[in-house]
């Protein structure tokens, strides 16, 4: 049976942090909200209480039943979940009257403690609470201080149950991974088995098993998801797989043709539909960011079930939805408040009476990347940047012309080859062009002009949740912008947009 670890979230907003880093371990892991675990709780290896931005003097503060648990399977409680413990057992949890947020260093470890296993003296970690336990009830046991707190961690006796006030998940823990793994390898006894080539091996079994042979169709996009799930389909089920590529007039540069060569050289059924003419009609005089995402995703799903209909017998459709997604549909509070219309089509139209596949549901952005590379993907498509659903429509501020989808096409085009040529493109996370909604003055030759003005957006990041402009050399972005100037009709002026996320987005719409 597999080894696997849950997580039960109370709200941090590091809790995806701490699975992604268990399955670094090559562990498998899942999130439940602290109010909704699974029936079976007790087939797993071990449990993890995530932090909270809850205080748990609060009246209404999440709270699970810890006898469940406890002596049952292993337990590490995370800064809420360590706090909670100790209020729960009688302990005394206070507001801190001392600074504990940032980085601190580990004064005193229990040496002989498996959780602190090749943890030195002095190790930093990462604290991040208001409130601090004072005192721990009497059959817990300290087993690491630092100068200002006297409890970052506990174990309670005679069992394989612990707490600690920091966070291990995040990079500024320098020995964070260390400790996860000693608590999941060699407390909880896991196995590391879950590695792409299990997960491909499993996966194929079960898409072979639920689809038989029924035919399924997949609306792909040339981006990573979409091309894992594709060929994971079509090693399960091979010709009963139909892929449509539906080409909106809002790609990239020669996108359409260039995507549609690689997936027939990947030996994926495809059928390209070009509907450029039928978005950017349905996109005239429309400028508001909302209602541009609204008419694509309808006209999306319009395209898209009538070339569906062409296909006889069709059972399933296939959807790139990934674990993110999965986590914020059932997350404690409910979906995260709207900033924007998701970029995926969303839910299916009533009327297409198809049941719904997602061979990647259980994966983050980065194991989808790994699998990806198990299966042998071309490059070119496994590292591409992310890219919207609604495509270029979002990086034009304002409405939608062809002359204006020419323009950005060209600068886009210019910015990513130049990232290419100089090595730069696999060291950010994703770049953009954008075309905003704004004249210049400016001088070519002897003669005053009054152009468009484009701003240019590199970020890095690991999933997209925040991300950091990208510190592209001066040299290449005076390079860039003196190559779009020269070449493209109509811009006379390039900034480089320098915010990150938060405050900031990565699109500008």
């Amino acid at each position: 049976m597999q080894s696997k670890i849950l997580i039960l979230d109370f709200g941090s907003q590091y809790t995806q942090l701490i699975a992604r880093k268990i399955r670094e371990i090559n562990v498998y892991c899942e999130i439940f909200p602290y109010n909704n675990y699974p029936e079976n709780y007790l087939d797993y290896n071990g449990l993890i209480l995530s932090g909270s931005p809850a205080s748990v003097r609060d009246k209404d503060a999440p709270q699970i039943e810890l006898n469940l648990f406890r002596n049952k399977i292993p337990i590490l409680g995370i800064c809420y979940g360590a706090q909670y413990m100790a209020h729960k057992y009688n302990g005394e949890v206070m507001p801190s009257d001392k600074r504990e947020y940032g980085r601190a260093n580990l004064k005193y470890i229990c040496n002989e403690e498996i959780l602190f296993n090749n943890i030195n003296l002095n190790s930093q970690v990462w604290m991040s609470h208001g409130d601090t336990i004072v005192n721990i009830p009497h059959d817990f046991t300290n087993i690491a201080s630092s100068e200002e707190v006297k409890h970052v961690a506990f174990k309670i006796n005679n069992e394989k149950t612990y707490g600690i006030q920091f966070h291990p998940e995040v990079y500024h823990s320098s020995d964070g991974q260390q400790l996860l793994k000693n608590f999941v390898i060699d407390i909880c006894k896991s196995i590391p088995d879950w590695t792409p080539a299990s997960f491909v091996e499993t996966t194929i079994h079960e898409l072979q098993q639920k689809l038989t042979e029924d035919k399924v169709i997949l609306g792909l996009s040339g981006g990573v998801d979409s091309s894992v799930a594709a060929v994971l389909l079509h090693k399960a089920i091979g010709k009963n797989l139909t892929c449509i590529f539906v080409d909106n007039g809002l790609l990239r540069l020669n996108e359409f043709a260039e995507v549609m060569l690689s997936y027939k050289n990947m030996g994926l059924n495809v059928i390209g539909v070009d509907a450029a003419q039928e978005f950017i009609t349905n996109l005239k005089d429309v400028a508001e960011p909302e209602k541009k995402r609204k008419i694509i995703g309808k006209t999306f799903i319009q395209v898209f079930d009538r070339e569906a209909n062409k296909i006889e017998n069709v059972k399933w459709l296939a959807q790139g939805t990934i674990y993110p997604d999965v986590i914020e549909s059932v997350s404690v509070n409910g979906p995260s408040a709207t900033i924007k219309s998701h970029h995926n089509v969303g839910g299916l139209p009533e009327f297409m009476k198809l049941k719904i596949v997602e061979p990647l549901r259980l994966l983050f952005k980065d194991e989808v990347r790994r699998v990806g590379e198990e299966l042998n993907i071309p490059h070119n498509i496994l590292k591409r940047h992310p890219f919207p659903g609604p495509g270029l429509a979002i990086r034009i501020l304002g409405d939608i012309t062809q002359a204006k989808i020419d323009i950005l096409q060209q600068v886009d085009n210019i910015f990513i080859e130049e990232l290419k040529k100089d090595n730069l493109y696999n060291s950010v996370w994703q770049a953009a062009a954008i075309l905003l909604p704004v004249q210049s003055v400016g001088v070519m030759g002897d003669e005053r002009t009054y152009e468009n003005a484009v701003a240019l957006r590199a970020v890095s990041s690991t999933d997209g949740m925040t991300a950091d402009w990208s510190h592209l050399p001066y040299e290449f972005l005076a390079k860039v912008s003196n190559k779009i100037i020269n070449n493209v009709r109509g811009v006379n002026r390039v900034v480089y947009d320098i915010s990150s996320k938060p405050p900031a987005t990565i699109e500008w719409e």
